[in-house]
């Protein structure tokens, strides 16, 4: 099983709804997922933080962090 987390949360990925972590069966599957979430939080949040993703054996880790 592969895995999408979400670190360092700020409020608008709580409000949105969207969930911590996630699983799925191949890591294409996940990766898309990962990529999705990144392209709708960089549209749909308040463009105050910006959104990154780390690969490891399979995971994918989507980290938000303020804006510089």
């Amino acid at each position: 099983m592969y895995k999408v987390n979400i670190q360092n949360s700020c409020s608008c990925f709580v409000k949105s709804g969207f969930v911590q972590s996630q699983g799925f069966e191949t890591k294409e599957e996940a990766q898309s997922k990962a990529e999705e979430l990144i392209s709708l939080m960089s549209n749909k949040f308040c463009q105050r933080h910006e959104f990154t993703i780390s690969e490891r054996l399979g995971d994918f880790t989507i980290f938000i962090k303020p804006r510089r």
